[in-house]
């Protein structure tokens, strides 16, 4: 006949590592804290900042905004090398990336 006192210090030790199972994963679902120095090695590390995405955005749709002014200009003053469908996709394309 099994031993009662084997069966349930089994238990216990089921019980005690299901219990273990579920700490670590309450402790790997957590966010982890980091401290400031490591907050900026972070973000140095993740590539340009905020400020830096931005300004790369504003510049590109500048050269668009410009590319579509050069090609005006040139069409209207008769260039043979620039069509009216290179006028106006270059407008479409400056004012989609405004918007």
């Amino acid at each position: 006949m099994v031993d009662r006192a084997d069966v349930s210090s089994v238990l216990t030790d089921i019980r005690a590592l299901r219990e273990q199972m579920q700490e670590q994963q309450r402790i790997q679902q957590q966010p982890e804290i980091q401290k400031p120095d490591q907050v900026r090695q972070t973000r140095e590390s993740e590539g340009p900042s905020f400020g830096e995405t931005l300004q790369g955005a504003v510049d590109r749709v500048n050269d668009l905004q410009q590319d579509s002014a050069q090609l005006q200009t040139a069409y209207e003053q008769g260039d043979p090398n620039v069509d009216i469908t290179r006028v106006m996709v270059a407008a479409q394309k400056s004012q989609v990336a405004f918007q």
